[in-house]
Formats: structure tokens, C-alpha cells, sequence
């Protein structure tokens, strides 16, 4: 679903296991590693979409998780131009999300990367809360930043914010 901006609604996903580590993966056939995260359909609602994300992607069902909150607003990045599929239409120009943060109340085991035909993801690991916006490509770094800061009170109460990554890896594209 893309809206008169050419943004694509969407959800992201924030796994936190007990520790206060997160889920991050690796996307299939490539280098690049991420929170879950997809489009929102016309029928549903963001936390419909959650469920069903994660779901597809991680094989998790609601029984499995706990949701503890989510961020107050979209939070938006645009696509370099070499990402943008210029032949599609609407254009798609970037993506506005809801970013949900979870806490894992089952055992890990019940992470099952290949429920669907086309999988997401070949691989996942527990990393540091802080870890993803200094290695998640480049035009998302801001967003996942917004998101983590706004929901670390959650998650750790009363805990001072890390450094923001550097300004030479920033982003300009999130709004």
C-alpha cells in the first residue's frame, strides 16, 4: 500500500529476548542484515501486519511474544535513487513505519526462518540493543535510531542513550 507521497506503509519488528538483546537478520542470498519489517496490506491494520510478519518471517505466532509498545508515529526513509523501481506504479519512494518492539516469551527454538516458500531471512543472532542503527545500511540508519530511542524506555528505564552514530553514516532520507 503506497500512499500519495509514494511512501509504503509498513511495520518494523523490535525482538528483544530476555537480556535486553534484539533479533537481527540476514537477508537471503545477501550481506545485508536487518530487523524484520513489511508492507502493511490494504485490509489491515499495522498490528494485524505485525502478526502476520511475524509470522511469515520469523515463525513466531502471538502466543510467542509479548507486544510492550510501539512507536507514536510513522517514521519514514527514502529509497537512494538506485533502489527505486522506476518502472512500477505508484512509485514507491521510500517507506513510513510503525516500529513495534516485542519481548520473546517463549524459547528461541520457536524462531523458524523458512515457514514460507520464499524466505526473508537465512540467519538470525541476539545483538547488542544499540548495535543495529550502526550497521543496518545506510539510508535506514536514522529510522532505526528514531525507533530504538523511542522505545528503549520500554525496554530499560531510566538507562542514558549510546552516542548517535556518526554524521558521516547518517542518513539525510528519514523525515
Amino acid at each position: 500500500m503506497i500512499d500519495a507521497d509514494g511512501y509504503r506503509a509498513n511495520v518494523g519488528i523490535v525482538l528483544a529476548n530476555g537480556r535486553g538483546q534484539v533479533l537481527w537478520a540476514r537477508r537471503v542470498g545477501r550481506n545485508g542484515w536487518q530487523f524484520p519489517q513489511g508492507g502493511i496490506r490494504r485490509e489491515e491494520t499495522p498490528e494485524e501486519a505485525l502478526y502476520r510478519e511475524l509470522h511469515e518471517e520469523l515463525g513466531l505466532k502471538p502466543q510467542h511474544v509479548e507486544v510492550v509498545g510501539s512507536t507514536h508515529d510513522w517514521l519514514r526513509y527514502d529509497l537512494p535513487r538506485r533502489y527505486m523501481r522506476r518502472n512500477s506504479r505508484p512509485l514507491c519512494v521510500g517507506q513510513k513505519q510503525i516500529w513495534y518492539l516485542l519481548k520473546l516469551v517463549s524459547h528461541e527454538s520457536n524462531v523458524c526462518l523458512d515457514t514460507w516458500d520464499k524466505p526473508e531471512f537465512d540467519r538470525w543472532k541476539w545483538v547488542d540493543y544499540w548495535y543495529p542503527p550502526y550497521q543496518v545500511i545506510f539510508f535506514k540508519r536514522d529510522v532505526y535510531w528514531h525507533a530504538l530511542c523511542e522505545l528503549a524506555p520500554l525496554l530499560f528505564p531510566g538507562l542514558p542513550m549510546p552516542p548517535r552514530p556518526p554524521a558521516k553514516s547518517r542518513t539525510k532520507d528519514a523525515r
